[in-house]
């Protein structure tokens, strides 16, 4: 487990053990082993590959290493200004 300090809804989701039901919010994900929250699943299981990733969010491999690589681009970018 991680030493992160959870957002309290997601605190809720973990002690009580129920799968969120919550679809609007930004942290939801369609993973009902991680509670459908990105934040328990990062808190439970910590760093994760991008075959984990992808597997979480429900698109391919390949889409989440556009996405990173995407991400990354726009860090340095942000670093360079």
């Amino acid at each position: 487990m991680s030493s992160y300090k959870l957002p309290k809804c997601a605190e809720e989701c973990l002690a009580s053990g129920e799968i969120c039901t919550k679809q609007a919010c930004r942290m939801w994900i369609n993973f009902g082993q991680d509670q459908n929250c990105s934040l328990v699943s990062i808190y439970q299981n910590g760093k994760m590959t991008l075959e984990e990733v992808s597997k979480r969010m429900g698109i391919s491999f390949v889409r989440v290493s556009q996405i990173e690589k995407q991400a990354l681009k726009k860090l340095f970018k942000r670093i360079k200004i």
